[in-house]
């Protein structure tokens, strides 16, 4: 049986692997700060697939990225992190509003 920390060093992986495959699949727009690119939210790694609390960093991704959250959430390789209850709760405690999409 897995250590829990050897699971967690997984999904951290897994996440990032997910985040440059989308990196590199996102379309690049003249304005980066509004641009829809999942790899911006690295700093939420640690509040969506672990339990710590988002950061500030996080936090602030978070609101620039906000356009995004239902596209993603469509996307069936993140919709498990962002309709997660530790999605949500980093949501909540960085008061963006989860998506309805």
């Amino acid at each position: 049986m897995a250590k829990p920390s050897q699971v967690l060093v997984s999904a951290l992986a897994a996440w990032a692997v997910v985040l440059l495959l989308l990196c590199a699949a996102a379309p690049r727009g003249a304005d980066a700060a509004t641009a829809c690119d999942a790899a911006q939210l690295t700093p939420c790694a640690g509040a969506i697939i672990g339990s710590s609390p988002p950061t500030a960093a996080c936090c602030s991704r978070l609101r620039e990225q906000q356009p995004c959250l239902c596209t993603y959430a469509r996307d069936p390789k993140l919709q498990r992190y962002v309709s997660s209850p530790n999605g949500k709760n980093a949501m909540a405690a960085c008061k963006v509003p989860v998506p309805s999409c």
